[in-house]
């Protein structure tokens, strides 16, 4: 989930052309929506023929022809999916953005307001409501003009005499700034002005910005992203939380079922689902709304289909990892785990189908109310199952699958009250026909999100080879990172957008202040984790487990997970801020060198053959941040913005 921006303007022409707003150059940082998906549209209007959706949003007073490139001020991108994630994804998402080409009254009416709020603070419109007796600034200054204006009406009775019977004679009711600055904004509030005194301020260079004003944008963008990160991720943590104080082999099994529900199921439902980004998005875009439902119908009945042979894989889950696993016991609860949370998969599928669904429309709160329900319910239920009702370790994957099943129900319940029906044309029966595009699409983003939970999951499979204790310890390692790092990735992502909205709008300057301020919002971030995880160190893992053994191991190797936090932080909002650039290749690259061609081998050097156990398998993804944050830190550093943005443009007229 390309995207730079910059002052690229001082040259005549090419200023001009460069000087676009927010909506116009939305897309430019990503190739053409592939012409999968035209095809797929093309073929589906054949069957059925419709015309464009005339009820679409752009009753708007621009009109309804805005096609931004691929970002705006309103977070289009797409949201990474909820997953059981063991560690985190190590390789960022190519498609972490979206591909669509469109903007809704709701994201015109969000890019208008951040155009409108950086004209005013670069004083290029007066304030939204000029304050009354200000003596500095601008509104100041014309409230003095205007009093003395008016004070030289009052003291002129030549002037009062030359006042025609239907001219208004100033009285203390008349606006002291006029007719105009008495409005929002001096009345230069109209879509068709802002979107002209914008055009002219990025052609002549006057658009900057400041480290508040991005940190206070930052901030803005990340907050919600990360409570929906964290409370995507309390899913899984829930179930690690209960069972953990059974015993450390119970905890050992569900960190291994997690692993081989990632692999296997939840990673190719996410993978998958990734075409409904291109496919759903370039529906809605053309105006053939109720092609983004039939697209729903699409995957969901493919994700069902494909739920076949992963159930093949779960019901056969304890003779698999009996012949990987060499600890019986924990082989079979594992097995147990994989056949119950099965009940689930459907729903899984479901949602991950349906989120795409509604982002295709730009609702991407729809998850976060879902997940605000579904989330402390899945928590209540996981203590009730386990101890209350006291059925045991069975108890956290039945609170699992009744939450995926809860899941897309939520998201129906939202589509059926709130919003979200114009794009649903009921169930049909071309959702049978026509899938050979769709798969196409999937398959690369399966490809690239197993690629992204191999690296880590493989820690999880190889711990269980050191002992019983050690297997345990790395679930509750393993969850506690994950957690740290739910909270900057959301950072990473906001930063990756709001430096392609500024690049989209050639605003280099405003992007380079944006980037800056987002790595040190990373190190803010990491200092925070590595105190926290260092002072705590005895303290986090008796949240997971009562086994003393494992206790200490945890206790012994958070140092080094603390280490490494600082690291973790800057490499991914360097990937971000690649993402925003449109060089997500560079970081893409970058990790998976690191982490499979060093992090890797160390791992399992040190851990097998130095035999340090847990240290020496940390001590691979340890040096692999390192080397991440190092190597990306040097090619931003050395990057051109301004040439970005000219990139950013060639990119966009060629599209």
């Amino acid at each position: 989930m390309g995207h730079p921006h910059d002052q690229a303007q001082s040259r005549g022409e090419s200023s001009h052309a460069l000087g676009t707003s927010f909506r116009s150059q939305l897309g430019s940082f990503s190739m053409p929506a592939p012409l999968i998906a035209e095809e797929v549209i093309a073929r589906d209007l054949q069957d059925a023929p419709e015309s464009p959706d005339s009820s679409s949003d752009d009753d708007d007073s621009e009109g309804s022809t805005e096609r931004p490139s691929e970002f705006s001020m309103t977070e289009t991108y797409r949201r990474p999916s909820y997953v059981n994630p063991g560690l985190r994804s190590c390789v960022p998402l190519a498609s972490s953005l979206p591909e669509h080409g469109y903007l809704t009254k709701r994201e015109r009416a969000a890019v208008r307001d951040e155009e409108r709020s950086l004209l005013q603070d670069n004083l290029l419109i007066p304030p939204r409501q000029p304050r009354r007796g200000s003596e500095g600034g601008l509104s100041g200054r014309l409230g003095r003009r205007s009093l003395s204006a008016l004070r030289k009406v009052r003291s002129s009775a030549d002037e009062e005499a030359a006042i025609g019977p239907d001219d208004e004679v100033p009285s203390e009711n008349t606006a002291l700034l006029g007719a105009d600055l008495a409005q929002p904004f001096g009345g230069d509030d109209s879509p068709v002005n802002i979107n002209k005194k914008w055009e002219e301020a990025v052609a002549a260079g006057k658009i900057h910005t400041t480290w508040q004003r991005e940190a206070k944008t930052l901030g803005k963008y990340a907050s919600p992203l990360i409570l929906t990160f964290l409370l995507q991720y309390s899913l899984t943590v829930a179930s690690i939380f209960t069972v953990g104080h059974i015993g450390k082999v119970e905890l050992g099994a569900v960190s291994l079922a997690s692993m081989t529900a990632n692999i296997t199921g939840y990673a190719v439902y996410q993978g998958l689902a990734t075409s409904l980004d291109t496919l759903c998005a370039q529906a809605y875009g053309s105006g053939r709304k109720k092609l983004v439902g039939l697209q729903l119908q699409r995957m969901v009945y493919f994700l069902w289909l494909i739920t076949i042979p992963i159930g093949i894989i779960w019901l056969n889950g304890t003779a698999i990892l009996s012949a990987i696993v060499p600890e019986q016991q924990t082989a079979q609860l594992a097995g147990l785990y994989l056949k119950i949370l099965l009940a689930g998969a459907p729903g899984y599928a479901a949602f991950e189908s349906g989120k795409r669904f509604l982002q295709a429309q730009g609702l991407f709160s729809a998850t976060l109310y879902v997940l605000l329900v579904c989330a402390p319910l899945n928590a209540a239920m996981n203590y009730v199952f386990v101890w209350q009702f006291g059925w045991g370790f069975i108890g956290a994957p039945i609170a699992v699958a009744v939450t995926e099943t809860l899941l897309p129900l939520g998201l129906f319940l939202y589509v059926r009250f709130v919003d979200g029906r114009d794009c649903w044309g009921g169930f049909e029966r071309r959702a049978f026909r026509n899938w050979r595009p769709m798969i196409r699409l999937a398959l690369p983003g399966l490809v690239m999100v197993l690629a992204e939970f191999l690296a880590f999951e493989i820690l999880t499979l190889s711990a269980s080879w050191i002992s019983t204790t050690h297997l345990a310890a790395q679930s509750v390692l393993s969850t506690v990172t994950a957690l740290t790092f739910q909270i900057p990735f959301p950072i990473s992502i906001a930063a990756s957008t709001r430096i392609a909205n500024l690049i989209g709008a050639t605003l280099s300057g405003a992007a380079r202040t944006a980037a800056k301020v987002a790595l040190c919002a990373a190190c803010v971030v990491g200092i925070l984790n590595v105190t926290l995880l260092s002072t705590l160190r005895d303290y986090i893992p008796a949240l997971f487990t009562n086994d003393k053994e494992v206790i200490e191991v945890v206790a012994g190797l958070l140092p080094l997970c603390a280490a490494f936090q600082l690291f973790d932080a800057l490499a991914t909002n360097c990937n971000g801020i690649l993402r925003g650039l449109g060089r997500q290749e560079i970081g893409g690259y970058v990790n998976l060198f690191a982490y499979y061609a060093i992090a890797m081998p160390i791992s399992f050097g040190t851990g097998f053959g130095l035999k340090w156990g847990l240290y020496g398998l940390w001590a691979g993804p340890a040096v692999a941040l390192g080397v991440v944050a190092t190597i990306e830190g040097i090619f931003l550093y050395r990057t051109s913005w301004e040439r970005a943005v000219e990139e950013a443009h060639k990119r966009n007229s060629m599209g």
